[in-house]
């Protein structure tokens, strides 16, 4: 790999080989030939002079592009699908005269894009649905670990760490039902021609339309769709591509909120990523041991969900049957918004497989707060026992804001149990009862029992072999 000249860190540092392979120029351009394959095919079956040796000879060439000579022709021609054209004319002399036969350059471009789109998607879909089910793990294995809740990131009533990872597990599933929606919708251009009206092939069909409706169900199938697009202009609605980035941007928007959440909880070293027995936390401060994946995560989600923006700017300004300011936009866009999110996953597949969980810690800083959260219980209690229930609340009011005053102005420890259990009026209240976690986590162990079995267990049912490796590059 040179070193003198820019290196997209999506390739080299973040994205699998598989994403990187599906986008790269040996599988664009070998696509194309296929679909010229499959032109050539269903023209013969509709009954154009087209032989099977020409067949023959463009199946034995798909693979093997000349690039070299296919960029000095794109320097003198100007038009990348035409050097192609005689790049592919030139391994193939007999069959020469009849590739591309009818068509417009979309009928490679975006058919192959269509292509790209399905096959992206499906490695998307099977990278969230492990990061879905090792999240399900993890909420199993902690469905009744009592932890502090939050509300404007201020103590709140208790929940459980399941039930915290549940939530974070459904904003996927969303996107999940988003991505297999995109998959389920794409459809193929096929042969529309130049402006969409099939005017092209009409003409070399003798002005049949039947057989230019069967040519165009013919090359859709061969390509792998059971259907095309209704109608389009010369490219297929830009409005496909805005979509499709609106589900990515969709994961990248989950799997921010699920990182930061993490990084907050290494914060309060309640629960950390997985780190390396040699890894190195900070060049200076040799004893960090920062939260540097989930930050990446949050990083490259952040670059995706930019990116959302422009194929909704490309599909707003497309004038009339199409215009090219399109084209330069998604080179980069489609191909980066998948990388991008291909890499979030693979880090969320790593980070979900090793969560580590201190118990320990979760439980001291719920019992920090819990003595506050428990004296409604215990009032009722006191004035079950025979208390007066205004006298009561005074008491605790007036024990809470000195409790609170040594918390916040002394920095001491939360006092509240202890000053209750000392006032001769809650003497007969089982405050140890009475400040039980899990008195106060509601349903939340029997709400992750529910979601893993009446949502994840059917995502799991549909992936049976779903295991796609998630190997981190750095």
């Amino acid at each position: 790999m040179p070193h003198d000249q820019y290196e997209n860190p999506l390739i080299s540092r973040y994205a699998s080989p598989e994403m990187s392979h599906l986008w790269s120029s040996d599988r664009k351009f070998s696509t194309w030939r296929r679909l010229w394959v499959a032109l050539a095919e269903a023209e013969q079956e509709v009954g154009l002079g087209i032989t099977d040796e020409q067949l023959k000879e463009l199946r034995q060439h798909v693979d093997n592009i000349d690039f070299r000579k296919a960029a000095d022709y794109e320097r003198r021609l100007r038009h990348d699908v035409m050097a192609h054209v005689h790049t592919y004319g030139d391994a193939c002399p007999t069959a020469r005269p009849i590739i591309h036969l009818g068509a417009t350059s979309c009928f490679v471009t975006d058919n192959t894009d269509l292509i790209l789109l399905r096959d992206a998607l499906q490695l998307v879909r099977s990278r969230l649905v492990a990061v879905i089910g090792q999240l399900a793990d993890f909420a199993k294995a902690h469905r009744d670990l009592p932890c502090l809740g939050y509300t404007h990131m201020q103590p709140a009533q208790p929940t459980t760490v399941g039930k915290r990872a549940c939530l974070w597990n459904y904003d996927l599933v969303l996107d999940l039902a988003e991505i297999e929606h995109r998959i389920a919708s794409l459809l193929a251009r096929s042969t529309k021609g130049t402006t969409g009206t099939q005017a092209s092939f009409l003409k070399l069909l003798d002005g049949d339309h039947q057989r230019v409706q069967r040519l165009e169900s013919i090359v859709a199938r061969k390509i792998g769709f059971q259907a095309t697009y209704a109608v389009t202009g010369q490219t297929y609605s830009r409005k496909i591509d805005a979509q499709v980035l609106d589900a990515l941007s969709g994961i990248a928007q989950s799997a921010h909120k699920l990182a930061t959440d993490l990084r907050l909880l290494a914060h309060r070293k309640e629960i950390e990523e997985p780190f390396e027995k040699e890894q190195i936390g900070s060049s200076a401060m040799a004893y960090k041991r920062n939260p540097m994946r989930s930050e990446r995560v949050c990083s490259l989600a952040r670059f995706v969900v930019s990116l959302q923006s422009s194929p909704a700017q490309t599909l707003a300004t497309q004038w009339m049957e199409r215009t090219l300011d399109d084209s330069a936009n998604r080179r980069l866009v489609l191909p980066q918004a998948f990388l991008a999110i291909d890499a979030v996953l693979i880090l969320l597949q790593n980070v979900t497989a090793g969560l580590v969980v201190y118990p320990r810690v979760i439980a001291r800083n719920l019992n920090e707060e819990l003595p506050f959260m428990a004296t409604e219980n215990i009032l009722m209690d006191a004035v079950a026992a025979g208390g007066d229930r205004q006298t009561l609340h005074e008491a605790i009011r007036q024990h809470s804001q000195a409790a609170a005053q040594v918390v916040k102005q002394e920095g001491g420890a939360n006092d509240l149990a202890d000053r209750l259990a000392g006032d001769p009026a809650f003497a007969g209240c089982d405050l140890a009862a009475a400040m039980d976690p899990a008195q106060f986590v509601g349903r939340a162990p029997e709400q992750v029992d529910e979601f893993l079995e009446q949502v994840v267990a059917p995502i799991r049912a549909r992936y049976p072999d779903v295991g796609v490796a998630a190997e981190l590059k750095v």
